[in-house]
């Protein structure tokens, strides 16, 4: 680290190699916390977590069982090592807990008297926090794998739905309907979110391995297909328009929204520009080189 320094000092060695250099040092260094500790409730694996953004103390789980469990994080014992306890469940026997693996949960962004919660048996549900039922429900033709609503919009009510079939669906909260439908993709939406910085920005990722960015007041298409090779690959070459070299399953918009990273089967996390949809060239790999100042590579010839 030292001669990173000194060569950044002198003008030898770019700034951005020591950004990533110490990011990723740091990354590695990373290890679970020994003194917190989670109540073990799922009686299988757990697939989604969310922890409520107004006060960061409340956390859901969804897992491959079906069942939905409310975490209190606050450590209200006053010790140094403590078990987060679970505060209530949707359990097997509750009327309405889904049918098959819960694949997302999600607080409501602004209160936690709401959260939502979509599953493997076709449903989006809206549920109660304070008496655990539910406020409403949505129904699919297909498997429902990823849902989202927006952090920041306070312009609508829209839930983002990615299912089984190509086509990216919008549920409104406030008539109980799905509003439109967003086509472009060719197999099933594995992920979607939505932008933190704007109100009607929306991401959505693919098995046809295609990320797309769309402003859900157009009609006409999606503002954006991502290009891993930023447009400098023929149209013929199989590749070309696409993301990642296999089902992109992940995205997530940094907190102030300017960036957009994926990930995808092809072991290839990538960060995007998301105002213009280029590719950063920042590529991880899914196993970090323990040099760390070799792991993030400035370019990546492979996009």
């Amino acid at each position: 680290m030292l001669g990173f320094l000194s060569a950044r000092q002198t003008g030898l060695e770019d700034p951005l190699r020591l950004r990533r250099a110490e990011s990723t040092r740091r990354v590695l260094g990373l290890e679970l916390n020994k003194d917190r500790d989670v109540e073990r409730i799922h009686g299988g694996g757990i697939n989604t977590l969310d922890i409520e953004p107004v006060e960061g103390r409340y956390m859901l789980s969804g897992g491959s069982d079906g069942v939905i469990v409310l975490y209190d994080l606050e450590n209200s014992s006053r010790q140094s090592y403590y078990t987060c306890k679970a505060v209530c469940s949707i359990g097997r026997d509750h009327p309405d807990v889904h049918r098959y693996s819960v694949e997302t949960v999600q607080w409501y962004p602004h209160d936690t008297g709401m959260f939502t919660s979509s599953s493997f048996d076709k449903t989006l549900k809206v549920w109660d926090t304070n008496t655990l039922q539910t406020a409403d429900v949505f129904n699919f033709e297909e498997t429902v794998y990823s849902h989202h609503m927006s952090p920041v919009s306070t312009k609508h009510c829209l839930v983002a739905v990615g299912t089984r079939g190509p086509k990216v669906q919008l549920c409104d909260l406030k008539s109980g309907s799905c509003s439109h439908i967003l086509q472009g993709h060719r197999q099933e939406i594995l992920a979607v979110s939505w932008s933190p910085r704007y109100d009607y920005i929306l991401a959505t990722a693919s098995a046809d391995s295609r990320v797309k960015l769309w402003d859900v007041r157009r009609a006409s298409g999606c503002l954006i297909t991502l290009d891993q090779h930023n447009g400098k690959k023929s149209q013929a070459v199989e590749s070309a328009n696409t993301a990642h070299n296999g089902k992109v399953n992940g995205l997530c918009f940094t907190s102030d929204g300017l960036h957009l990273l994926t990930v995808g089967t092809d072991n290839r996390m990538r960060l995007w520009n998301s105002s213009n949809g280029e590719n950063t060239l920042t590529t991880t790999k899914s196993q970090l080189n323990p040099a760390f100042e070799d792991a993030w590579s400035s370019s990546d010839e492979e996009g």
